[in-house]
């Protein structure tokens, strides 16, 4: 143990010295995690995971108008503005706005549309009932009405998933409001069609009494739904809140830094063969293995403390800019084990790139890209589920996408320890074949005299 402890302290002290490694370790996960969490939680807001400012001119002034923003408004997807600068806009200063970018869309209600509505939902309902233009209830021309369209104004350079966010939304609105106004004229109409009908049918013989006592339909289905979607979780114990950018961040781009380790473990361990410092270890009385075990050691320490800072970002620097707080998760312990697995994976991978490269350019040139490949392949970048199909298949055997969903099970999906042990398998067994092929590799070197 002593050995190992003044191995530990040397590698400590080499970290130390070397600042730009430090800087590779500390600085660019942090730096990482602050700008990807914050343009996302942007991005978020733009797409409809939280409310977005939008221009409202209501030339209308009538109910159905009224109707548009209250339902908008309940939607949650939508801030109305109506005002600028403390006065009501019209339609050219909106799109004005738009164009200029200060709005990434208006929608403009048109005059008249609420008179138009409600006589073109009379003369639906009334040619469903077949009633003749010329009977006494008929107040509408026979001809076709024209209504005036809501119209949406778009900043061009919004992506199409908002536009149809948004739309799809205003559509659902018009949809419900004409529901409703089909309902309305129906209840008022429906007695006076049963009245007419008795009266063809039955003539002067009809009495009287039974044609006024028909009683008015009250056809009001808006409010009281037959069918409701209701959102829920599809994990045993997961969260009751939406998971945030920070959420799905923070573990992912803490995890690609804990994988960067390569770069100043590899470095090392090849600076130390070229300065002949390995052979001069060796000379002493500790194996191999002891030497390698201190570097790893000494390395989980560092991606310890690298990875409490990331935690400490997320739970109190994010906040401040604006972000949501991270939740640490459902099981702390789960957490820990996955964190340590995963920094063993890296430490593993470290060793056996610094084992097998020739030279410091190599290992410089060969380990951060196959660590960007690894976590674009992982999900970090892209949602795995986004990728193609041989994508998705590849993503399988990347050692990021196993730590990556390992830490959104803790984190988003509300796991526990036992829906991680596969991930954490999977981690340890990589660390174990890493670390046996590199000391293979060693000594297949040392007996030839490389």
């Amino acid at each position: 143990m002593f050995k190992i402890g003044a191995t530990v302290i040397k590698e400590l002290l080499l970290l130390w010295r070397d600042r730009a490694g430090m800087l590779v370790l500390f600085v660019m996960p942090a730096l990482l995690v602050l700008v990807i969490t914050l343009v996302q939680e942007n991005v978020l807001r733009t797409m409809g995971e939280s409310s977005t400012r939008i221009l409202l001119v209501d030339k209308d002034g009538q109910s159905l108008g009224q109707t548009v923003e209250k339902k908008l408004l309940e939607s949650g997807l939508v801030e109305i503005i109506k005002e600028i600068d403390g006065r009501e806009v019209d339609e050219k200063e909106a799109v004005e706005a738009v164009i200029n970018s200060d709005f990434q869309l208006c929608i403009i209600i048109p005059k008249g549309i609420t008179k138009a509505v409600k006589a073109k939902a009379r003369q639906v309902v009334m040619k469903s009932l077949s009633m003749d233009d010329t009977s006494a209830v008929n107040k509408t021309p026979g001809k076709e009405i024209q209504r005036p369209d809501i119209a949406v104004y778009f900043d061009p350079t919004v992506l199409g998933g908002f536009r149809s966010a948004i739309l799809n939304s205003l559509n659902l609105v018009i949809v419900g409001i004409e529901i409703d106004e089909k309902m309305k004229v129906l209840s008022r109409l429906l007695p006076e069609y049963i009245n007419m009908s008795i009266r063809k049918e039955m003539g002067p013989f009809v009495p009287e009494d039974l044609i006024k006592d028909i009683p008015g339909i009250q056809l009001d289905f808006s409010s009281n739904p037959l069918l409701e979607v209701r959102e829920k979780p599809a994990y045993e114990n997961a969260f009751e809140k939406t998971p945030t950018s920070v959420q799905q961040n923070v573990p992912a781009w803490a995890l690609f830094g804990i994988f960067f380790i390569v770069v100043p473990m590899a470095g090392g361990l090849i600076k130390e063969r070229h300065d002949k410092t390995l052979s001069r270890l060796l000379t002493m009385p500790v194996s191999y293995i002891t030497l390698i075990s201190g570097k790893v050691i000494a390395y989980v320490f560092v991606c310890l403390i690298q990875f409490g800072l990331i935690l400490v970002i997320g739970k109190f620097l994010l906040p401040l800019l604006g972000s949501p707080m991270l939740e640490i998760g459902s099981d702390p312990m789960a957490l820990i084990i996955i964190t340590l697995s995963a920094i063993l994976a890296a430490t593993g991978y470290g060793v056996l790139l610094g084992t097998v490269a020739r030279t410091y350019e190599q290992a410089s040139m060969f380990g951060p890209i196959s660590i960007v490949i690894a976590a674009a392949l992982g999900g970090i970048m892209v949602p795995v589920y986004a990728m193609p199909k041989i994508m998705q298949k590849i993503s399988a055997f990347s050692p990021l996408e196993w730590g990556l969903d390992a830490f959104l099970d803790i984190f988003v999906r509300g796991g526990n320890i036992k829906t991680v042990l596969f991930d954490v398998f999977l981690l340890l067994s990589f660390f174990v074949v890493t670390m046996f092929v590199s000391w293979i590799y060693f000594f297949h070197k040392t007996r030839n005299g490389a």
